[in-house]
């Protein structure tokens, strides 16, 4: 038992995350027990004034009462440590943004000082000037080193020319050498800012990919909020891929999820290679963009979006449910899977588009509700799983 009054100033004024954990020395009480036995043991009372006084302060804090030899113990500490570790490094988290956002798309739209003031993300504009120049300035053996890791790594189509190969590895060195020198966790790119700039062979698709799987966070179209969540989800849970919902299959009670080319391979089908394929794209009006083909490897997996609300108000949207071992669709070429929510297709975006949930998501593999749920707590977003 420790007396509030004694950390109470100290609690009311840290800006660290918080975690009480509710424990006790001895797990049973047993007929053995005296009273030196129980006072020993009597940290829930501890527990209980240092709670009140937080409460009262205003200070958010998480809450785990199990017996600390036990597994269940373990994981409810780690899930939030990992949440904290992601909380801490979305408040230095600084995410670019190539060009400018999508025209006419309203649901990734934020008011930026507000996401810097309330949660932390600082959205920082990268001239599409910017990354030709950086694209000038780089070397053969960095472009030879990313044609050879590829060569090694995944299926490549040999209709690929080694112009196309040395041109999207040569953007993809120059967007992660801008992400490194500019201090940048995440970054998104809006193929009409590549494509009208002029100076572009193609559009940077695999080197999303690529960057995704590297741990850097990501969004198409301008779409800063869903680089910062991918970047939040690479901390939180690991592996966070880009996606978004292209539509419903009825018969299989699932959801077609995939995106313009952009997919993290980690979470790519482990019994079929990753391939690395020509690909004609009219987006962007630009040459052939490399693509990475994959499905996404079945089991259990979790989607989750950010909402912005009036003010300074953020909703999490989140869906657990399983990728299928489903159809492969030949002619998509284009990270793919099939998610069945475990709500059903119909409640599931039922609760969705009742909670304003826009049309991009972060994906992770297996079952992440509620790790989500404790990110949630600790940022004070509003936590909302259909």
């Amino acid at each position: 038992y420790g007396p509030a009054m004694r950390v109470a100033r100290l609690l009311a004024e840290c800006r660290l995350p918080i975690c009480l954990a509710n424990t006790q020395p001895e797990a049973a009480v047993t007929p053995a027990w005296d009273m030196a036995d129980m006072t020993y043991n009597q940290g829930v009372h501890g527990a209980q004034d240092t709670a009140n006084a937080m409460v009262r302060a205003g200070v958010r804090f998480h809450v785990v009462t199990d017996d600390w030899h036990s597994d269940a113990f373990a994981a409810d500490v780690g899930r939030w440590a990992r949440a904290a570790a992601a909380v801490t490094r979305w408040k230095s988290l600084r995410v670019g943004i190539v060009g400018y956002a999508m025209n006419g798309m309203g649901d990734i739209r934020v008011d930026e000082n507000v996401l810097v003031r309330t949660l932390g993300p600082e959205v920082v504009v990268v001239a599409p000037g910017d990354l030709y120049r950086a694209g000038q300035e780089v070397a053969d053996d960095e472009i030879a080193e990313v044609v050879a890791f590829e060569d090694a790594t995944f299926d490549v189509d040999e209709r690929l020319s080694a112009e196309e190969r040395t041109d999207h590895a040569r953007m993809q060195v120059a967007i992660e050498r801008l992400l490194v020198d500019r201090g940048l966790g995440a970054y998104s790119t809006h193929f009409d800012a590549i494509g009208e700039d002029g100076r572009f062979g193609r559009l940077p698709l695999a080197a999303a990919s690529s960057l995704m799987a590297k741990g850097y966070g990501y969004g198409a179209e301008g779409d800063v909020l869903t680089a910062a969540l991918v970047s939040a989800g690479h901390t939180l849970i690991g592996d966070a891929h880009f996606t978004e919902m292209y539509a419903m299959d009825f018969p299989t009670d699932s959801i077609l999820m995939s995106h313009m080319g952009e997919g993290n391979w980690k979470v790519a089908r482990r019994d079929r290679p990753v391939r690395l394929v020509k690909r004609p794209l009219g987006i962007g009006r630009l040459g052939d963009p490399p693509t990475f083909v994959f499905q996404y490897q079945p089991g259990p997996a979790t989607i989750a979006t950010l909402v912005s609300l009036e003010g300074d108000r953020f909703r999490l949207v989140v869906a657990e449910g399983e990728v299928l071992d489903s159809q492969e669709l030949p002619v998509l070429e284009m990270p793919y899977g099939q998610f069945r929510p475990d709500s059903g297709v119909r409640e599931c975006l039922n609760g969705w588009l009742r909670n304003g949930g826009p049309h991009h998501q972060v994906m992770n593999l297996g079952r992440h509700a509620e790790d989500w749920r404790a990110f949630c707590h600790l940022t004070g977003i509003e936590f909302v799983q259909v």
